[in-house]
């Protein structure tokens, strides 16, 4: 049965010792066929290998901003090949990148901050997504970013994109583990992952906001290095657009 908002503190804590792959087999089961599963990094692909071990078939889907590496695109190619996953890729809108483009040129964001372009390029693509959802899957973990993750719970009423007619609730099924265990997993079981990370790369959005970081960096430092380390977030993951009926 799936989760109602009055459930959630409730299946939040039933859930917070389970194994990922128990948190995504009660996820799946209990809101197929409206959830779906985002897919850009080695968490979230080693979430599609766990699925395809458990003989679920879930609706996975991908945010192409139009800025990223040539590698992160053989990446995802090469999941979708792998796992026979029908990959369901979001672009953002042409006229708002266009309209962005146009007036404030093609790298605004090192000077006016991510938060716009992010806004165009990921958040309104993945709003689109999520609208007729009732559930969806991350690869979110508490220890990427301590300032602003480190308390992200297996199952929550999502904070961004849930309303109050509609809730969307939000399984990271990741949450618990750390870097090592995830790239632990991708060893053991031969999982696809992004070359860039044999570069240096180890948190990788977009080619013009990312680069490698240093022995001893948090992962979280190679993104948007030019801005505040309280500010490592891209909208996908906290409030970033008004309420639909609030905007202009």
């Amino acid at each position: 049965m799936p989760i109602s908002a009055v459930e959630i503190v409730p299946q939040a804590e039933r859930l917070a010792e389970s194994s990922p792959q128990e948190i995504l087999a009660f996820a799946i089961e209990a809101y197929s066929p409206n959830i779906a599963m985002s897919f850009s990094g080695a968490e979230d692909v080693v979430l599609i290998d766990m699925a395809a071990k458990l003989s679920e078939r879930v609706r996975v889907f991908t945010l192409d901003t139009g800025r990223l590496h040539a590698e992160t695109y053989q990446f995802l190619e090469q999941v979708r090949e792998r796992y026979q996953v029908d990959l369901e890729v979001l672009f953002p809108r042409p006229d708002a990148v266009e309209r962005l483009v146009r007036e404030k040129g093609f790298f605004s964001f090192y000077r006016d901050g991510h938060a716009e372009c992010c806004r165009v390029r990921k958040v309104e693509p993945l709003e689109r997504m999520l609208a007729p959802l009732e559930a969806w899957v991350t690869g979110q973990r508490r220890d990427q970013s301590p300032g602003t993750r480190a308390h992200v719970p297996v199952v929550q009423l999502d904070p961004a994109f849930s309303r109050p007619d509609r809730p969307l609730i939000k399984f990271n099924p990741l949450a618990n583990w750390t870097s090592r265990q995830v790239w632990a997993y991708i060893t053991d079981n031969d999982v696809p992952y992004n070359r860039l990370h044999e570069r240096g790369y180890v948190s990788i959005g977009c080619e013009p906001c990312t680069r490698p970081i240093s022995p001893g960096q948090h992962e979280r430092e190679g993104r948007w290095w030019w801005e505040d380390a309280t500010k490592k977030e891209c909208g996908l993951h906290t409030r970033a657009l008004p309420p639909p009926d609030a905007r202009t």
